[in-house]
């Protein structure tokens, strides 16, 4: 009677799921896969543009940014530092 009820569930289950259709399911290939995408055959020239590090910054441009940063964070706790307190937020005069 198990094996009844065991064959009984099989074929509801087939009829209620539709049957796996995934490219990774075990079976027949029904399309060949798709070729790799071209790799690039150029060198690149390193020559043709200019490095450029933003974040290096000279000495005067830090303690600029320190400072604005050091008024940020006291602005947190409600604190306006500096002669000018509205142009914390990086404004320009």
């Amino acid at each position: 009677m198990l094996d009844l009820s065991v064959r009984f569930l099989a074929w509801v289950l087939w009829l209620c799921t539709p049957p796996p259709r995934g490219r990774h399911r075990l079976g027949i290939r029904t399309s060949p896969l798709a070729p790799p995408p071209p790799r690039h055959t150029e060198r690149l020239d390193g020559a043709a543009s200019a490095l450029v590090r933003p974040y290096v910054l000279t000495p005067g441009e830090r303690h600029r940014q320190r400072g604005r940063r050091r008024a940020l964070y006291l602005a947190t706790f409600g604190i306006d530092v500096g002669p000018h307190p509205h142009l914390i937020h990086g404004g320009v005069r």
